[in-house]
């Protein structure tokens, strides 16, 4: 019986060393000038976030008291309780409760406040050098949270938004990226490609690419100038026409001109990232079709571990495309991805094609003919696996 005691007093002398941790710590740093002290602590504070490097998100699906947007209010609420620092964030409201209530096209001016002060509000609540992009559409898809097996929900009326909090990843790179038309130049000035790391960047994967204004003459015209460029068999292009974005900071973009269109995103560098898309066209229009669109993206076998997926809809998909059956394609989505969280929005047009991308991807063509990109009345579903987490 003496090694059990003995066991037992170690046991009991562990307990009583870890119970009094904290203050041998603070003993030992009781030694320490103040700046060894706060970089001790920066350097254990910044090893532990090193360790959090899967994404997380914040959810608003309650419409609330009218003085602030869900989405505010959520975030000012969650944020404190989210494992990860945020260096990217992607947010999307819908454009209904997020640029407020007018009516009458007088008041269009007062909802254009009205969207920047709710933009500012959510940027404020962000770490400063936290890259943002936020966009604002017709509808929503989002997946509640707490955990990635949520049912994602298609929000196509009322108020709801969500932030996609990226934190730092080992080997993988997000970027925000921004054109806008040049009313003086017909033709786009292809060098800024390389400048937003579109072009003679190997490590590119996935590029996530939003049109707005996208009802003025020669917007068309302009995301074409864009995406066909970017077109290549190597990058997954996803994303589609949204009401407007509210939010694009970073170090190297620029205010939008109030009445331009151009074309903002996210751009995903990586040799570790996989990525796969498929486009339900206008003939998918049954549970069973759906599903069938879910098994194409299934049999891309991208791992379904740290990995996200967007859907992006025509605001005339939906549950009138569906005949009054609701959130129909999130719900084929979640069926054969059980544990990936679905995001993204109904909007003005599509932009995707069927395309596989991972790390031992080859694809012989069998012909010059590019993918056609730009869509109506379809919805594009997209997943991107940011590697494996440690």
């Amino acid at each position: 019986g003496r090694e059990g005691g003995g066991a037992m007093e170690s046991a009991a002398k562990g307990g009583f060393v870890l119970a009094n941790l904290a203050e041998v710590v603070e003993r030992v740093l009781g030694f320490l000038p103040t700046k060894a002290l706060l970089r001790a602590a920066w350097e254990c504070a910044r090893r532990t976030l090193r360790t959090r490097q899967r994404i997380a998100w914040v959810s608003a699906l309650e419409p609330g008291p009218a003085e602030s947007h869900a989405l505010v209010r959520a975030l000012a609420r969650e944020l404190e309780k989210v494992h990860v620092l945020p260096q990217t964030v992607l947010y999307i409201a819908d454009a209904e409760t997020f640029s407020g209530h007018e009516e009458c096209h007088e008041q269009k001016k007062a909802r254009k406040r009205n969207s920047k002060e709710t933009a500012l509000a959510l940027e404020k609540l962000l770490p400063k050098r936290c890259q943002v992009l936020g966009l604002v559409t017709p509808g929503i898809v989002v997946t509640p949270m707490g955990s990635s097996s949520n049912q994602p929900q298609e929000i196509e009326e009322g108020e709801a938004g969500f932030a996609l909090l990226f934190p730092k990843i080992d080997g993988v790179k997000i970027h925000t990226f921004h054109f806008s038309k040049d009313v003086k130049n017909r033709v786009f000035d292809e060098s800024k490609f390389a400048e937003a790391g579109l072009k003679n960047n190997p490590d590119l994967r996935v590029v996530l690419l939003f049109g707005y204004n996208s009802w003025k003459t020669g917007a068309t015209r302009f995301l074409h100038q864009i995406v066909n460029p970017l077109n290549e068999k190597s990058i997954i292009l996803a994303g589609g026409q949204v009401e407007s974005f509210t939010s694009l900071t970073s170090e190297n973009n620029h205010a939008q001109p109030g009445d331009a269109c151009g074309v903002v995103g996210l751009a995903f560098s990586g040799p570790q990232i996989q990525s796969a898309t498929v486009l339900l066209d206008q003939d998918v229009a049954d549970e069973r079709t759906a599903e069938a669109a879910m098994q194409r993206l299934k049999a891309a076998n991208i791992p379904e571990h740290n990995t996200i997926g967007f859907m992006f809809a025509c605001v005339g998909r939906g549950y009138r495309h569906y005949k009054t059956k609701r959130n129909m394609e999130a719900d084929a989505f979640r069926k054969f991805f059980p544990n990936v969280p679905l995001f993204g929005f109904f909007g003005h047009g599509e932009i995707g094609c069927d395309r596989i991308v991972t790390g031992n991807f080859v694809l012989r063509e069998c012909n010059d003919i590019k993918d056609d990109l730009l869509h109506g009345y379809t919805t594009v579903m997209t997943l991107i696996h940011l590697g494996s987490t440690k």
